[in-house]
């Protein structure tokens, strides 16, 4: 069983990683003076596209690590109801880097949403 959360662990995390990195690698060719909105201080279109893609990205990345907890919670639920005592002892160990990893998801995108919104109150 402990086997079983470590592999289940290691692909949530490896997940997480490929979603983080699929947003670096896709930028594609960007115009800087689109962007820029020629220095003019208005918002370009593409700006309002890059916030929009952040926006859904972050969405997507709240909603996965959302079902991922559920679903483990539900798994960790059901086994400390029909384990011994001994195995609740053993999966109480299993339900603290569980809490610690939600806590980390549940935060990272709330981190994000902030730093999203002051960077878009800044440029609009």
């Amino acid at each position: 069983m402990n086997k079983t959360m470590k592999v289940i662990g290691i692909v949530a995390m490896i997940m997480l990683l490929v979603l983080g990195m699929t947003t670096i690698s896709s930028a594609g060719t960007v115009d800087p003076g689109a962007i820029a909105g020629n220095l003019t201080g208005t918002v370009s279109n593409a700006q309002n596209d890059v916030t929009n893609i952040g926006n859904q990205i972050i969405g997507i990345i709240t909603t996965v690590g959302v079902v991922v907890a559920v679903v483990i919670l539900l798994v960790l639920g059901i086994k400390y109801m029909m384990g011994s005592a001994s195995e609740k002892a053993e999966y109480k160990k299993t339900m603290i880097p569980y809490l610690v990893g939600a806590i980390l998801i549940f935060g990272a995108s709330a981190i994000t949403q902030v730093v999203v919104n002051i960077a878009s109150g800044i440029n609009g």
